[in-house]
This record gives C-alpha cells, structure tokens and sequence, in this order.
C-alpha cells in the first residue's frame, strides 16, 4: 500500500451539451496532470455534459451521446503508470437517470457514484430531471485509498459524508458546479467545515469556472484540511489547475501542498462575474461582438467598459442615438466614454423618425396631451435602430438596464429592454456607481480593456436621466437611490412586507407604491433577455412570481370572522 497521493484539480470551462468540446477540454487538463506528476485528475460536476442541463437531459440521444463519451475518454487512461481520471456525466442504470461522477483508470469505466441529494431551489431544478443516488455511498478504491466522493450539494448535507466516513474513507472529494452568487464563497466554505467537523477527513472542493446563460461559476476551489483550515485556495474567475501532494500520516491523509491564491472583493468579484457571464455567453453562442446604445449616462458607460473587459474594444460598437431631449454633455460624455475604451462610436440622431411617428400618429392623438407614449416612442425607435444594426453587422445588442430600474418598471418594453444579454440586470443603481468608480481605478485579471479613466468621471457624478422629455431626472418619478435600493433589497431579496420596511423609517405609503410597482412590471420582467446572476435573488430562476398578482402587502386584512358576521347579519336582516 503506497502512502503517497498527487491530486490535480482541474477548474476548466465547459459548454452545456457541446460533448466533444468538452472532452478535449478534460483531454489537454489530464495532459497537463500528467506532466505535474499526478495520480488522479479531478475535474468539476458533469464536465462532460456541462451544468446546468435543464431539459436537455431528458433528450435520450444526447444522453447516450455523453455516455459514449465517457467510454471513449476512458482510453486516455490506459496504461499502468498513467493518472486516474474522475469525471461526471448524465448516466442512465435500471431505467433511472442520474447525475454521475466516474473514475477513469486503466482505459475503462472502473467506478460511478450518483448524487443523492438533488436541489431544488433557486436557479435548481434537479429534482426534476434526475433521479437520486442512495443515501449511503461507499468510498471508491484507488490504488490503496479509499475515496469518498459527493457531488455538490451532497457536500450542504450530512448524510453521504456519514456513511462515507463510516465506510473507511480517506479522503471527501467533491466535484462541483458552485454557480456564484455574493457571500456563495463563505457559505460553501461554511458547509465544508461542517462535514470535515463531523468526519474528521479533509476534503477537496473542486468547481468549474464558467458562464452559463444567466448564472456565472466562479472556481474558486480549495482543499480543507482534517483540522478544518484552508491549505490551498485556487483563483477565481481563472480557468487553472493545481497538483496537491498527499501523504499518509498515522494513518491519516494528510496535503502536503499550500496555496493561498488572493480572492477578490465584493466589487471585484461582481465585476469579474460580468465580464465572465457575458464573454462566455457572446464566445460561446457565437456572436462576432456586441453593440449597445451609449447614451452618456453611468448603466451604459458601465455595460461598454465590461463589454470590453470580456471581449475587447474591436468587438464593442456604441451609439448615440440622440434626440430634441438629449443634453450636449451626454453627447460629449458618450463620445468621451467610447474613445476612452477605444470603441467604434456612431452617432444616429432619431429626431428624423420621432418626426415621422408624429405625423403618421397625429390624426389618432388628436385632442390628447403628450404622455410617457411620446416618451417611449423614442426608447423604441433607438431599439429598432440597434436591431436594425444587429441583423445587418451579427453582433448581439446589449441592454443595459440596471436591476432597480428593472425592479420597478422603469425601462421600456421593446425600446431600452430589447436586446439579447444585459450584464447588470443583477445590479442595483448604487452598486453601477460604485463599479464605475472601481473601474477607474483597476484593470480586473483577464480583461480587454485598459488601465486609467475608462468612464468620465462627469458620467459618474451627474444626476442620472433618461432624457425623454425636458429636464427630466429619474428622481421626479422614483426616491432616491439610496432609499430606493435599501426598500428594493427588503422587498425583493427579503421578501418583507411593506410594514416591515417602512419600520425603516420609510413612509409607508411610498414603501407600497414601490411594491405596487415591483409586481405590476412582471410581465415585462418576463421579456427581458438574460443576465449575470449576481445577487441571492434574481430576476429570472430565483424569483418566479406570478404576472397576475391581486396581492398586496400593504392594506390590513380584515378579520374573517368579523367579515362571516357582517354576511350573515345582511343576510338575516
């Protein structure tokens, strides 16, 4: 029995359902593996098949198609000398689905273990497309070791590190896909401290780090040792892999490897979870680039300068598109903005086509007064224009609302929301502000863009405006950001009613318009195009509320028994 292990921990980036890809991906990190000298390669949840699958699981022929794959991977590993190999798939066994990860080793499938505890809450459904795997693993042998592997969220529970505990294991390995959220890092970190606590093994958290639609996986893997310290912490937001050496100690396997990779703050972390969710969701739908509408205010210079960051500023194109309302400085500011990036910058005046609405609609508005139908009118017209501009060139439109004014309705169906991706819609107002700043002063690991002042700093200082009629702010319609994100959190990421935020010290009455608001903009939630997940509770998988919504939090409710008593004293009287 050898006392020594080297584990590679592969943070790789897969694409939901682009098998071949993906396998090439585990190809060149187990060659990699093999160069450090490693016995057993490590890679994150379903690597194979890529994470989230939603319903493309439930397609038997991409099933099959991944577990073709496994087998035919599985020739990489032959040969005595060469490293294990642990990857997960989609697998089907008896009828039933699961979610798998395997060990690779001497070119055939040698063992597979199933998830068991399957989430079912927030951005997860598994529950729904899998089946799960018995609540008492056994560990998996290799070469004189005992591993107790648990996918992902079998690592939030106790009962598969138990019995892997019980069973002998040495070593917990956990192969995951962690999607990122703000605080996800110390909360994953927490749930391993428990079941190190309880086992008394150390354990390797091993996650992918990629962007998947509306949610973003930020790596981040580690090792804990027995004593629940962190001996080595990967990078985020970096495809890498890490060898960790291993000795068996009285008994004990113990790391002999320390890493402490710096991990980023709240700012840094969100804006690299920008920059990851849109260059993948760009790269890997392949759009040649992006165009957005660069209107001199802070949520569009903040969208071009991560749009940069992700893809560089050859595949960035900006407009302005401005109209009668349109101030000089936000034409200068735009101007100033784009060649601070380094973008290609149009300027598209949309009085011409506000003129001809006038007039094809004059008859029909006759006797009416100018409302917020005039107002949209030119939000629509710079979304057809960016349309128009998209299916002529290929690249995606990028919208850039932000997620207070998503919240509350402030955005314009088919005008400011029409586009394929939005980078903030998972950011509110004072953190767009904030990341502006930031950017100013960093250049993030990874990105396109450059140093210096990248959005002018009058961009970040004027009264936002959407410039739709004269001197309009966006105050004249909502509080103040700093009140209005502070009632948004509690209504939104809280779920408190309007008493309990107005205890506060809001008024109560503003608290519920903005609730009233909140629910009434639903049904244009539900056509707007996806974006980063960067909060607890998003727009989209997190939060699914109902369109046609008669609840309110504000009003008292009557008690019942007074309300039966008034109906029978009616109908008796």
């Amino acid at each position: 029995m050898t006392d020594t292990l080297s584990i590679y921990l592969g943070q790789i980036n897969p694409t939901v359902g682009a098998v071949k890809s993906n396998c090439e991906c585990i190809a060149e990190t187990y060659a990699a593996a093999q160069v450090a000298g490693a016995d057993l390669v490590v890679t994150p949840e379903l690597s194979i098949s890529g994470y989230p699958l939603e319903d493309l699981v439930l397609k038997p022929g991409f099933v099959q198609q991944a577990m073709h794959a496994v087998e035919s991977l599985a020739a990489i590993t032959a040969g005595a000398d060469e490293p294990g190999l642990i990857v997960g798939c989609p697998w089907l066994e008896g009828g039933k689905l699961f979610n798998a990860t395997l060990l690779l080793e001497g070119g055939v499938v040698k063992d597979v273990r199933y998830k068991h505890d399957l989430p079912n809450y927030g951005v997860f459904d598994e529950i729904r497309v899998f089946d799960a795997g018995p609540a008492a693993p056994t560990p998996v042998d290799f070469r004189g070791f005992k591993l107790g592997v648990m996918i992902c969220e079998d690592m939030w529970f106790g009962t598969c590190t138990n019995a892997l505990a019980g069973a002998g294991a040495d070593i917990l390995l956990v192969p995951t896909c962690s999607p990122y959220e703000l605080d996800k890092h110390d909360e994953r970190q927490q749930h391993a401290q428990n079941r190190v606590a309880e086992s008394k093994l150390p354990l390797v958290f091993c996650n992918q780090m990629s962007g998947q639609d509306e949610l973003v996986f930020d790596g981040a893997s580690f090792v804990m040792a027995a004593d629940q310290s962190i001996v080595v912490q990967m990078a985020a937001w970096q495809e890498t892999g890490l060898i960790t050496h291993w000795k068996r100690e009285g008994g004990k396997l113990a790391c002999q490897t320390t890493h402490h990779a710096p991990q980023p703050d709240r700012l840094t972390s969100i804006y690299q979870a920008m920059v990851c969710g849109l260059r993948d969701y760009v790269n890997k739908n392949r759009f040649p680039g992006v165009i957005l509408g660069m209107s001199g205010g802070i949520d569009s210079a903040l969208s071009a300068a991560v749009a940069v960051d992700a893809l560089g500023p050859d595949r960035v194109h900006c407009v302005m598109m401005p109209s009668r309302y349109t101030s000089g400085e936000s034409v200068s500011d735009a101007e100033k903005c784009s060649g601070a990036l380094g973008v290609k910058h149009d300027v598209i005046t949309i009085k011409p086509g506000v003129d001809a609405f006038d007039d094809m609609l004059g008859a029909v508005f006759a006797d009416t007064q100018p409302d917020t139908t005039e107002e949209n009118i030119q939000s629509r017209l710079r979304g057809l224009i960016l349309m128009s501009l998209s299916n002529k060139f290929g690249n995606m439109v990028l919208t850039t609302g932000n997620k207070s004014e998503m919240s509350v309705g402030y955005a314009t169906l088919y005008g400011d929301m029409c586009g394929g991706y939005n980078a903030l819609k998972d950011v509110y107002k004072l953190d767009v502000f904030a990341l502006s700043a930031w950017r100013n002063e960093n250049v993030p690991e990874g990105a396109f863009g450059t140093g210096g002042e990248v959005i002018p700093v009058n961009i970040i200082t004027k009264p936002p405006a959407a410039e739709l009629r004269e001197d309009q702010k966006d105050e004249d319609s909502l509080p103040p950001y700093e009140a209005l994100d502070d009632m948004l959190r509690c209504l939104v990421d809280e779920e408190m009613s309007v008493p309990e935020v107005a205890a506060r010290g809001y008024d109560v009455a503003e608290v519920a318009r903005i609730e009233h608001l909140l629910y009434i903009a639903e049904y244009k939630r539900r056509q707007a195009p996806p974006g980063v997940k960067i909060t607890r509770k998003n727009f989209g998988r997190d939060r699914r509320y109902p369109i046609t919504n008669g609840y309110r939090s504000a009003p008292k409710i009557p008690n019942l028994n007074q309300c039966l008593s008034r109906k029978i004293n009616k109908a008796q009287g």
